[in-house]
């Protein structure tokens, strides 16, 4: 599998994913800078956490209109994998890439630590893991309070596109919800840190299926 992690100013997850990716068998790795105009030949774009542009006017409004994210549009269009992980979950939304959109968190506060998940679908991004499965990722976000219309919200429960749903009450998302996917099922963004909980030192592996999964779908 060839992937490109796209960088923005602010980005603080490429190396993590960069990592996660290779541990999962994947063969090529590109960081592609924001402002580039076209991505290499890939089969998926990871759009990383951290804070782009420093989360000014909204979390990931101006990285949505970086030149790349047209490229990323494409990518998607075309069938290819995108996965956007916090940071990365919000600029896709800005880029309605997804639908939602993910507001500050019901408490008001910085949440960071481990949390548990449930896997409510299987497919692409979660091909090696058990339906209805418990995993723990890292989760460290301000804004994570995943919105939509109620319609919206309908759609993506009723066409099983919530993949990932939070097992507790964590920051006021609706329905818990932790990641969703687009129609087609090749574009997923989520708020935790699957990257983050893949070898013994991050204390969880349980992020490592979501990777290989996407080599195994790529494969």
């Amino acid at each position: 599998m060839r992937a490109a992690v796209i960088v923005f100013p602010g980005s603080n997850r490429e190396r993590d994913a960069e990592r996660a990716i290779t541990l999962a068998g994947g063969t090529e790795t590109h960081l592609v800078w924001h402002t580039e105009t076209s991505l290499p030949a890939v089969d998926l774009v990871m759009v990383p956490g951290g804070f782009a542009h420093g989360d000014y006017l909204r979390a990931g409004a101006i990285a949505a209109r970086s030149p790349v994210m047209r490229a990323v549009a494409d990518h998607a269009a075309r069938g290819g994998y995108v996965l956007g992980v916090c940071n990365g979950f919000q600029v896709l939304t800005e880029a309605r890439l997804l639908p939602g959109a993910l507001m500050r968190n019901a408490g008001l506060t910085f949440i960071c630590r481990p949390v548990h998940l449930a896997v409510e679908q299987s497919g692409p991004f979660t091909g090696a893991y058990e339906t209805g499965a418990e995993v723990t990722f890292p989760v460290a976000h301000h804004d994570g309070n995943f919105r939509a219309d109620e319609e919206t919200v309908k759609r993506l429960e009723g066409e099983g596109r919530v993949i990932f749903r939070y097992r507790e009450a964590l920051n006021g998302s609706v329905n818990d919800i932790a990641g969703i996917a687009n129609e087609a099922g090749n574009v997923l963004g989520l708020m935790p840190h699957p990257e983050n909980a893949v070898e013994p030192l991050h204390a969880s592996e349980d992020g490592m299926p979501l990777f290989k999964s996407i080599v195994a779908a790529c494969a």
